[in-house]
């Protein structure tokens, strides 16, 4: 390099102090080629060679580091003021006695994409006060951002980002925007900020990047940021505790590049962002944006790339995206959008990827597609797309990506479809299709690696005893295929990672061969709802050592319970026949959120180290088995346990005190036990418990007095049935819980259900477990194997509470369910029950009430059941309303009624005649169990329905376990029940 060509003087060489600094940096590190991502990394520094090191080379040239790879020096002094050292394979650890910070004339640093092993960035970074350019981007530093480089005053460019385990607190980003007032790029993605965001950004005149994504930062984002007068580029996604509202956009701003994507960004798109003629891309998926898109977006001619998905737009799908010609990648999924025309479709003929999934699209797959040549993916996902598969979805010959799943399409796939040699992602799972699919289609898919066709009515030829050969799947959906056996072809597949089976004809013991199947690929297996009856060899410890999911729930399986690998996340094998005891194994498992093992024959204790689960577990269901013992200690760490439901076992003794440290416990089910105890009013203290279950077990004594500090706020569901408590009714829980006074009338049925959600190298997922109970409603005793969202209840009968039925009853409005029958309650019934609008079922049969009974009730208008059976009541039975359809058995043996419907004629002294025992008990011929679910608000049986229509029998085993619980219980069986 030379200085100056006219003056024949050759730039100085470097200086000895800087070249023996540079040579003993390079000694400190290792060369690895994993140490860099960027497939050009290659190792610069081994070319670095000392005077005397270089054979060959000219006086001078071999020692002179201004000549070396990623070395830059000053054309007049020979100082080196540029390292540029990015993707170089450096491995080994750094700190500030490293000779890198003697090089005090540098006035650029780029060490980025190499390792330097989780070290911290060196203090002595505060001796290279020139500094202008720091890049330490995807490094693997760790540790606290040291103090020291808010000396740096003179950076311009500063990118720390693809550091997970940096931080920036002390000192925190307010301290280093305003020591660093001349920076033009900030670039801090993925480093652990946890904080607001400085009003002093907008201060920084200069800055062109601003790059702050996944930093954990929260609060209100500063509007005035938006408004920097040189701003390019800025991007705060992944930030999902970040709230913001988009400004009045200016035409002079120069914005290229907006990411707001899965902050909690809210309110409309304003028109002013129709000004903004440089955007390129636009990423706003999964915020809280409302309202219509507006047409302004329409005049942005350079945007290329727009994400609107997982919003709540609404309105037609714009038209106006026609005007966007320049756009190659548009996703508008999971909006509320209204159907429009799709016309505007056939003007993107630049579009590689379209995501149109869960956008409420309706008639059969659009047209417009027809002539969109260049494109790679096309989702439809979740639409009321309906139709056959066109065949001229082949014009789409670049696709990589189709997915047509849950729609109402139907016939046949065409063979056209497997024309698109290019797919890698094929899925039509969840639809209406029929018709064969034979294996040797798929022969011209080489690239093909995922493949669904779960969920329709499909079948599946030649896949036994074949010699195709067929591609390496990663994931296969073969779901509702009508297979019954496993097909032979699998046994080649060692790449799956993800197989679902559930829902076929596959019988018999579950052949030695599948345990084989990608034994160190596979992460999730569905085996579910089929007729397995078994292992041809059981093993201890099921194979696949990268397992994640694993469902064999809703088969015949016999024998001990098969323990899944450690690294199990969501294990269910509910609703078999399974025997023995839990074995210890299963507590390997370390991550587990969901533990499904109900409906088995498991006996023994639960294992004691299951309670250290309770850290990662989201769902414990071990109901319907013969376990006993203790409940073992559970929620003894911090968790996050959603459902406890150890019903239908033989438990004994108490509640464990611990259940007190779930906190977020919603969903306690323990029906049907011997556990002998208190009321556990100290359960009132968790938060988020909605549904408690205790009926059938040994509970005693009085409820107790209402106390602030256990006040149940969210308490919905509550069965103490068919145990011994006594004294009075707790008159001022009826008055202090709260969530029972909601009327809210929802506008859709929804469940309750939690929603675990995980992600697995390359998949994210949400597994929904609906809450399930076992109630009584209308005298008998119903399986809900849904929870709707909106149901109240409170059954508290059978046992023997005495005293009067409290007035503050009448508080709890939202009340769907009240029964208090099977006590020794006397007194009036409170005219205050008239002010329980949205009651459906009233059971106060069988205790010693007198008086009328009001005629407030009658205004009940939601009332599809009565019971006010043997009691000591007097006078006319209401009429008006529902009344004048209950039966008679509603009111038996309560000599002193008369009126309709019963026989005895109000002022006749005439007895009623004597009625028989089968009417004692309830009829239901007045009110048989095909009702029809109808949405909430629409008036009448609604609550009748909600008992048993809810219940969706799945198969002919589940009627006979519950079936047989669909009768009337006598009062003596009732005592039973509490031994």
């Amino acid at each position: 390099m030379v200085a100056n060509s006219s003056s024949f003087m050759q730039q100085p060489l470097c200086h000895d102090s800087e070249s023996s600094a540079l040579l003993q940096f390079k000694q400190s590190f290792l060369i690895d080629g994993h140490a860099s991502d960027d497939p050009s990394a290659y190792p610069k520094v081994p070319m670095w060679k000392s005077h005397g090191e270089g054979e060959g080379e000219g006086e001078g040239e071999g020692s002179d580091c201004c000549s070396w790879d990623g070395v830059e020096c000053d054309r007049e002094t020979g100082h080196v003021i540029g390292l540029h050292l990015a993707s170089s394979c450096l491995y080994g650890s750094i700190n500030s006695s490293s000779t890198l910070f003697s090089l005090v004339h540098l006035r650029r640093l780029d060490l980025s994409d190499n390792d330097f092993n989780h070290s911290e960035i060196p203090f002595g970074v505060g001796q290279l006060l020139r500094l202008r350019s720091l890049n330490l981007s995807n490094s693997v530093f760790a540790g606290q951002i040291p103090s020291e480089l808010l000396a740096l005053s003179n950076l311009v460019f500063l990118d720390l980002r693809g550091n997970p385990m940096l931080q920036l607190q002390k000192p925190s980003l307010r301290n280093l925007v305003q020591n660093l007032a001349h920076l033009k790029k900030l670039q801090l993605s993925e480093v652990n900020i946890s904080s607001t965001i400085p009003h002093e950004l907008a201060n920084l005149s200069s800055l062109t990047t601003l790059f702050l994504e996944e930093c954990g930062l929260h609060g209100e984002f500063p509007m005035n940021i938006f408004q920097l007068p040189s701003l390019q580029f800025l991007s705060v996604g992944s930030n999902p505790d970040l709230i913001g509202y988009l400004p009045e956009f200016q035409e002079t701003s120069p914005l290229k590049v907006l990411y707001l994507y899965g902050t909690s960004f809210s309110g409309e798109l304003p028109t002013s962002i129709g000004r903004l003629g440089s955007l390129t891309e636009l990423d706003i998926r999964s915020c809280n944006f409302t309202g219509l898109v507006p047409s302004s977006l329409g005049h942005l001619p350079q945007l290329s790339y727009l994400d609107l998905s997982n919003n709540s737009f609404r309105g037609q799908i714009p038209s106006f995206m026609a005007n966007l010609t320049q756009l190659t990648y548009l996703h508008l999924s999971s909006n509320n959008f209204s159907v429009g025309t799709l016309a505007w479709l056939g003007e993107q003929t630049k579009l590689t990827a379209l995501h149109l999934s869960q956008i409420n699209l309706i008639g059969e797959i659009p047209f417009s597609l027809v002539n969109m040549s260049q494109l790679t993916t096309l989702t439809l996902f979740g639409n009321q797309l309906s139709g056959q598969i066109p065949s001229w979805l082949m014009n789409l010959t670049q696709l990589t990506v189709l997915d047509l799943g849950r729609n109402n399409l139907e016939g046949g796939i065409p063979s056209s479809l497997f024309e698109l040699v290019n797919l890698q992602y094929l899925s039509v799972q969840g639809n209406s299709l029929n018709g064969t699919v034979e294996l040797n289609m798929l022969l011209k898919l080489k690239n093909l690696i995922s493949f669904q066709l779960s969920g329709n009515r499909l079948s599946l030829l030649g896949y036994t005893r074949t010699n195709v050969t067929l591609p390496k799947f990663k994931l296969l959906g073969l779901g509702s295929c009508n297979l019954i056996e496993f097909p032979d072809f699998l046994q080649n597949q060692d790449e799956l990672e993800v197989l679902f089976l559930s829902n076929n004809k596959i019988h018999g013991p579950i052949p030695k061969w599948v345990w084989n199947i990608s034994q160190e690929n596979l992460k999730a297996l569905d085996l579910s709802r089929n007729l397995l009856t078994g292992f041809d060899q059981h093993p201890i410890v099921l194979p696949w050592s990268r397992l994640s999911i694993l469902e064999l729930d809703s088969n015949m399986l016999q024998g001990p319970l098969p323990i899944p690998p450690p690294s199990t996340i969501y294990y269910s094998v509910s609703r078999n026949k399974l025997t023995g005891e839990i074995s210890p194994l299963i507590c390997n498992m370390s991550s587990l959120m969901l533990l499904d093992l109900s409906s088995n024959n498991l006996s023994g204790r639960i294992p004691q180290c299951l309670a250290n689960l309770s850290k990662s577990l989201f769902v414990l269901d071990l109901g319907s088995n013969n376990l006993d013992g203790p409940i073992p200690q559970t929620c003894t760490v911090p968790n996050n346990l959603r459902v406890i439901d150890l019903s239908d076992n033989q438990f004994q003794g108490q509640i464990p005190r611990s259940f007190a440290n779930c906190m977020m416990l919603e969903h306690l089910v323990l029906g049907n036990n011997q556990i002998n105890d208190i009321f556990p009013f100290w359960l009132g203290a968790l938060p988020q418990l909605q549904v408690l279950i205790l009926r059938s077990n040994r509970f005693h004594g009085a409820i107790g007095s209402w106390h602030s500090n256990f006040r149940f706020p969210k308490l919905r569901i509550v069965d103490l049935s068919d145990n011994k408590f006594i004294g009075d009714l707790p008159s001022e829980y009826f008055q202090n819980w709260d969530a029972m006074k909601l009327t809210d009338i929802a506008n859709d049925l929804r469940y309750m259900q939690a929603l675990p959600k995980f992600q697995i190298p390359g998949y994210t997922w949400t597994m929904p477990y609906m809450y399930s109970m076992t109630m009584t409603n209308r005298g008998m005793q119903r399986f809900y194997e849904k929870i709707p969202d909106i149901f109240i209840a409170i059954d508290f009968s059978g046992n023997n509470f005495k005293g009067q039925i409290p007035t503050s009853i009448g508080n709890l409005n939202g009340l769907h369910l009240l029964n208090l029958g099977d006590n020794n309650l006397t007194g009036h019934i409170p005219s205050s029950l008239g002010d329980l609008t949205q009651l459906e079922s009233l059971d106060l049969s069988q205790n010693q009430l007198s008086g009328e009974i009001p005629l407030q009730l009658t205004r009940i208008t939601f009332l599809a059941f009565v019971n006010v059976s043997h009691n000591h009541l007097t006078g006319p039975v209401p009429q008006g309303n529902q009344f004048t359809t209950f039966p008679n058995a509603s009111f038996d043996g309560n000599p002193g009624l008369c009126g309709s419907p019963l026989s005895r004629a109000c002022g006749s002294s005439e007895a009623s005649p004597p009625t028989s025992s089968s009417s004692k008990q309830g009829s239901t011929s007045e009110f048989d169990w095909k009702f029809v679910l109808m949405g909430y608000g629409s008036g009448l049986v609604i609550g009748v329905s909600i008992g048993y229509c809810l219940t969706s029998w799945k198969d002919e085993w589940f009627m006979k376990t519950f079936g047989k619980r669909q009768r009337k219980l006598t009062r003596k069986e009732r005592r039973g029940h509490r031994g």
